[in-house]
């Protein structure tokens, strides 16, 4: 596991010492290629134009991450691109053997998922996960906890029950809002660490439980989660028995 401050949020597979989930943030105006990669462009803050022969794909966007949900672009691999725009972007990538075509994806496409209950209600919005965006590798999705909420709760990981085996490799990328005197605040437990998480913090997952992400009191939080592996694309979940009962109590 590491974590990762925000002028290095540039992860790539051989960065990240793993295969297949990378993330890069950009600003304002960018060019590049996918390359062995599929990648879904995000805004985060602002709007943009995504431009790939022959496609060109205008994104809305939104003013921030708090503001309500965004439309997205998906790019397949071997692709050469261009985003033109003012704001902040998140390409989350997975590398990928297959080339599907480029994709928009609206808003209103975007399944809004309410989960937990009481001080573990929070909101997902389920704009790259398999039921939503057809992907070679690549699921994503963004969670919004109010201040003072739990997400990632119960404990979990991305393994295969029958043999153990770690499937998916997880990215998380915060934002904390702001609070009256500056920047908010909030925390991530994974593995045997428990650490500060603020605006821009990157943390890999490469294995094993994690989870809560804290918001504490006063400052909403939201993270993007990026995710890929080598099997079946599928969101496996395997909750912490030692907290699963937890569940129970939202009924």
């Amino acid at each position: 596991m590491s974590w990762y401050r925000p002028q290095a949020t540039e992860i790539t597979p051989e960065s990240a010492g793993w295969g297949f989930t990378g993330l890069r943030i950009v600003r304002d105006n960018h060019a590049g290629t996918t390359g062995q990669n599929e990648m879904v462009v995000v805004p985060l803050a602002g709007s943009c134009t995504v431009g790939c022969q022959p496609a060109k794909i205008e994104l809305t966007g939104r003013p921030n991450v708090f503001a309500g949900v965004t439309d997205c672009a998906y790019l397949p691999p071997d692709t050469e691109y261009t985003i033109t725009g003012t704001g902040r972007f998140a390409l989350a990538t997975a590398r990928a053997a297959g080339k599907l075509p480029v994709r928009y994806i609206a808003a209103d496409q975007v399944r809004v998922e309410h989960r937990g209950a009481g001080v573990c209600a929070r909101q997902v919005n389920n704009f790259g996960t398999p039921d939503v965006l057809d992907a070679d590798r690549l699921i994503a999705c963004e969670v919004l906890t109010p201040a003072g909420n739990w997400s990632s709760y119960p404990p979990h990981k991305h393994d295969n029950e029958r043999t153990g085996e770690s499937v998916l490799e997880e990215i998380y990328y915060f934002e904390v809002a702001d609070g009256p005197a500056g920047p908010g605040m909030g925390y991530l437990k994974a593995a045997e660490v428990l650490a500060e998480v603020r605006t821009g913090d990157v943390v890999l997952v490469p294995y094993g439980y994690h989870g809560p992400a804290m918001a504490v009191p006063g400052y909403d939080m939201y993270y993007l989660n990026v995710m890929a592996g080598p099997g079946k694309r599928e969101w496996l979940i395997c909750e912490d028995p030692a907290h699963s009962w937890i569940r129970e109590t939202w009924r």
